[in-house]
């Protein structure tokens, strides 16, 4: 349960995100550069903000073995997808239409980050000592093992 949580909070972390961004993207800076550089231009943001929601939820859930965190990433990435699909059917258009419309440079550099998006999971999680998972930091000012 604890993973399904990590991975529902990493996906609305992310899509809240990149909902706030396009918000700014669509009005803002489409109009002056265009739909392509305007989305790559966004890529960027996207990513760091993947990489933070990842690290995030990986700690405040965690610690997870690699696997784990590998499944919070595709599940995350398969809640994302359908996201998107639901809100492109909500808004009258249709899949098919949403995947031919896309632009070839920047279609392919948010393919190329959807599969960051599903990995960042695993590969931000630090490792200590022998074992796969990350162990939990103490808190603040607590006294630590060697006290």
């Amino acid at each position: 349960m604890r993973a399904f949580k990590a991975s529902f909070a990493y996906f609305a972390l992310v899509f809240v995100t990149g909902f706030v961004l396009g918000a700014i993207r669509i009005p803002f800076v489409v109009p002056r550069l265009g739909v392509r550089w305007a989305e790559l231009l966004e890529m960027p943001l996207m990513l760091c903000a993947c990489f933070l929601a990842a690290r995030f939820c990986v700690r405040r859930y965690g610690p997870f073995p690699a696997l784990q965190r590998l499944g919070i990433g595709l599940v995350a990435l398969g809640l994302l997808v359908a996201a998107e699909l639901v809100l492109t059917v909500a808004s009258g258009r249709s899949v098919a239409g949403y995947v031919a419309g896309r632009d070839p440079v920047s279609g392919t550099a948010y393919l190329i980050a959807l599969i960051v998006f599903a990995a960042l999971p695993l590969l931000v999680a630090r490792r200590h000592g022998a074992g796969d998972s990350f162990a939990r930091r103490p808190p603040r000012g607590a006294a630590g093992p060697d006290a």
